[in-house]
């Protein structure tokens, strides 16, 4: 149960950060400008694979630098 909660949290989540981008999409040099700042943040690299903890870990770090 606690894994299907956290899925869905994750989910949820990504639906989120991707409406966000969307709804900030201008085409042109601002998207080279908005990628550069995120890049600065040094955000961390997902690895794929099934690990609920680092996959949630690194969820939680990426949303750190949206915010």
């Amino acid at each position: 149960i606690m894994a299907e909660r956290t899925n869905a949290q994750i989910v949820e989540a990504l639906a989120t950060l991707a409406g966000i981008m969307a709804r900030d999409h201008q085409p042109g040099r601002e998207d080279e400008a908005r990628l550069e700042r995120f890049m600065k943040h040094k955000p961390p690299i997902f690895t794929g694979g099934y690990n609920l903890e680092g996959a949630v870990k690194w969820l939680e770090e990426v949303e750190i630098i949206f915010e």
